[in-house]
């Protein structure tokens, strides 16, 4: 598949891995609006997840690994992960992120013109992806199940420094920069600790930006109570997922949010919502998710004017309808996405 535009990204192959459920009904259809802004794309549709797992045995195949780490950017959709141990699974999407070295997951939580969302909610997680209670060291020693919890001094670095590298690119748009490390090196003091000591040390080439520290149990409920107070929130692996899900309960739900998993050589964009198997083949998926997450794209690809036009024609639509029943509307997905895509059709009348 490929789409063509002057000025556009000559040449860029996108990996696109729908994954199971409505990862598989939103991706082919929302990759439209990458043509409709102008970029020249080809997409390289690579198979992952439960579904492949049942045919192949592997939930994410080496060809899909190779064929995705050799394409300029990855787009993925969702993935069904069963709540039980089945031997020789495990999760394409933490397989991706470890063996790409996608250390930084980037989740904006910022409001939107819909009922359910509060209002002057402008925020960043940068959650530590590749290590933590998910490196998956599990043991079974007697009657007692052991996990160990992983935090090395270079992942905690290199995390913080990327938490105020985008705390200070916040401020220069006159946005809050304010950094808050979360943590709670008050019961685990070695590797919370090592998180938090590492925070404070990056803190030290960053003088123009304010720190403050925050214990995760506490973050909750005061990212709850005034959640327009955040800036830029700093966490590790398990912490920052879990921020993440309740940041959706402010602005409007998982349907609308979308998250970048990025390294030093690659790029993974995602919805944060998961396969939802209870809706899946209706076509009334809120695919808000899925295209904010091709801008989150576009604008870590330095096209920043296309992210723009896919924002507004996004922000337009949640504003004046219609909308998915998850946001209290009865459109379908693919009414839903028709309505973004006549907005993008005519960009003179963005943001009118």
């Amino acid at each position: 598949m490929g789409a063509g535009a002057s000025g556009g990204m000559s040449g860029m192959r996108i990996a696109v891995i729908p994954g199971d459920g409505v990862g598989q009904e939103l991706l082919p259809r929302c990759l439209g609006v990458l043509a409709l802004v102008g970029i020249d794309f080809e997409a390289v549709e690579l198979e992952a997840g439960w579904e492949t797992f049942e045919k192949y045995g592997q939930a994410l195949p080496q060809s899909t690994l190779e064929e995705a780490a050799a394409c300029d950017a990855i787009v993925f959709g969702a993935v069904s992960s069963p709540s039980r141990k089945v031997a020789g699974y495990s999760s394409p999407i933490l397989e991706l992120r470890k063996s790409l070295d996608l250390y930084a997951n980037l989740r904006p939580a910022i409001s939107s013109p819909v009922a359910t969302s509060r209002e002057g909610v402008d925020f960043l997680i940068v959650r530590e992806n590749t290590e933590g209670l998910y490196s998956g060291r599990e043991r079974v020693e007697g009657d007692q199940v052991i996990a160990e919890r992983v935090i090395s001094r270079k992942a905690s670095l290199r995390i913080a420094r990327r938490a105020f590298l985008e705390a200070r690119s916040r401020l220069s748009e006159g946005r809050s920069g304010r950094l808050t490390i979360v943590h709670k090196a008050n019961v685990l003091p070695l590797s919370d600790g090592l998180f938090r000591d590492c925070a404070l040390e990056v803190e030290q080439d960053f003088p123009d930006i304010e720190v403050e520290e925050q214990l995760i149990d506490s973050m909750i409920y005061r990212m709850i109570r005034e959640p327009e107070r955040y800036g830029v929130i700093l966490a590790p692996n398990l912490y920052g997922d879990i921020l993440s899900d309740a940041a959706g309960a402010l602005v409007g739900g998982l349907g609308l949010l979308p998250s970048a998993n990025i390294g030093d050589a690659h790029l993974l964009v995602e919805p944060v919502h998961g396969s939802a198997p209870d809706i899946a083949g209706r076509g009334l998926v809120n695919p808000v998710a899925t295209l904010r997450a091709l801008a989150l794209l576009l604008a870590h690809r330095g096209r920043g004017e296309e992210e723009r036009r896919i924002s507004a024609a996004i922000e337009k639509c949640l504003r004046e309808g219609p909308t998915t029943p998850d946001l209290g509307g009865s459109a379908t997905t693919n009414e839903m996405l028709a309505t973004i895509e006549a907005e993008l059709h005519n960009p003179e009348k963005e943001g009118s």
